[in-house]
């Protein structure tokens, strides 16, 4: 009987683009864990959560090929890197899907704007183990050797113990020397979207998005917020399932007779 070894599958990508120094971080992270795919964006793609691509066709280019690495770049969301990857690119099921990391935290209700996070989210509906990871800082240059050292630690425990179906981590790290990991919950907060109108050389309007970040529990201390904002890498398990199952049962009590 042929007994086969193969060294884990591992997806990885991102949303700042194929050549960000944390795409790069990641993988100095998870490369000793397997062989790698890395699909990404050929720029940047923030903010575009789970989006897909369908109005254009969707190019794909390997930009690299070695032993225990293959690098594609790919003109289209983060969504649409890993389901190009699992359907066309990949020669099995990966066994993980990490994304990031993310120049800029993922923390409360970014995860719902997230690219970084839509990815994950993508691996997790394909009953893949997966795991988003960003850090507190947009600076293209940032130093990513903590976040490198404490990820390690963190995705070697998912090797370990593997991760509930249809759950994914959440994983944000501070700048700078980290104290330790909480595993906490997302923070209630809101982005106050703040859009800037200018004119353009025809006298139109257009506008550039801005905003800052409200949070609604400044001082609770079992959140995401906090642990980043006391020296903390954060872990919040995260649900694909959206279902309010807490309050399905007062829905069911309304009155949903229609009278002609």
């Amino acid at each position: 009987m042929t007994q086969t070894n193969k060294k884990p599958l591992i997806l990885i990508t991102n949303d700042d683009g194929v050549n960000a120094k944390g795409i790069a971080a990641l993988y100095e992270m998870v490369k000793d864990f397997g062989e790698i795919y890395m699909i990404a964006p050929n720029r940047a793609n923030s903010g575009k959560s789970n989006s897909i691509t369908v109005e254009v066709p969707i190019r794909i280019k390997k930009i690299r090929d070695e032993e225990n690495l293959k690098v594609y770049s790919c003109k289209g969301t983060p969504v649409d890197c890993v389901k190009l990857a699992l359907n066309k690119i990949v020669p099995r099921q990966p066994d993980f899907v990490v994304s990031g990391i993310n120049h800029g935290t993922n923390t409360s209700v970014s995860v719902l704007y997230s690219g970084t996070m839509g990815a994950t989210v993508e691996g997790c509906l394909a009953g893949i183990p997966s795991v988003g990871f960003s850090l507190d800082s947009f600076e293209s240059r940032a130093d990513f050797s903590q976040s490198i050292k404490f990820g390690r630690k963190i995705f070697e425990n998912v090797v370990k113990n593997g991760l509930p179906k249809n759950i994914c981590l959440n994983v944000n790290f501070p700048l700078g020397d980290i104290k330790g990991v909480r595993v906490c919950r997302q923070a209630d907060g809101v982005w106050k979207e703040d859009f800037d109108q200018r004119k353009d050389p025809f006298g139109g309007d257009y506008y550039w998005l801005g905003g800052q970040f409200k949070n609604a529990e400044p001082y609770a201390k079992d959140t995401d917020e906090a642990a980043i904002k006391n020296g903390y890498a954060s872990i919040v398990p995260t649900k694909v399932d959206m279902t309010a199952h807490e309050v399905l049962e007062n829905f069911k009590t309304w009155d949903y007779e229609v009278v002609d």
